[in-house]
């Protein structure tokens, strides 16, 4: 099965996306890899000929425009039994709430599970979709992101603006 990868320009920066053709694998932060950083002069921003990938950019304008508050595309990445049980977890905080890692780890029923469970957070290759941005520290503070703590708080007040009418939370 081939993998279609495509581009796309967002507030929190460009966002690859990958898809087997029928559902979203991977939505990662470009600029927050380490290397180089992206050249979008270089960039194809042209929509390829998969249906979910049309799927998810049209959910992400939806996103970032507040008027999409549930993804509803089909994903699938690949991880172990644990993660996948994170993962479906995450989809479970309702949009413009958050989180702590101990909740977390309570609601997949192993408090002693807090460490893994933020390993398996930060393993997510869906973000936003699987929405990890939404779990802070016990303490309330913005801790653990991998595409950067700017874009987690970024998103956070994002959500929080159109749920709540709030814009600044950290």
């Amino acid at each position: 099965m081939s993998i279609v990868i495509a581009y796309y320009k967002s507030p929190v920066g460009i966002l690859e996306l990958r898809s087997n053709g029928d559902a979203l694998s991977h939505l990662l932060f470009c600029n927050s890899w380490k290397g180089n950083p992206i050249d979008e002069a270089v960039i194809d921003f042209t929509v390829p000929p998969s249906a979910a990938i049309k799927n998810t950019i049209t959910q992400l304008d939806e996103y970032f425009a507040g008027k999409r508050m549930e993804f509803t595309m089909a994903i699938v990445q690949e991880g172990t039994t644990f993660q996948q049980t994170v993962w479906k977890e995450l989809c479970n905080i309702p949009y413009g709430n958050t989180i702590s890692y101990l909740e977390l780890s309570k609601r997949i029923g192993n408090v002693k599970a807090i460490r893994a469970v933020g390993t398996a957070n930060g393993t997510n290759h869906v973000s936003i979709v699987v929405p990890c941005h939404r779990v802070i520290g016990s303490n309330g503070s913005l801790v653990g992101y991998g595409g950067d703590l700017w874009r987690k708080k970024w998103l956070l007040e994002h959500e929080a603006k159109y749920k709540h009418g709030v814009q600044t939370l950290f």
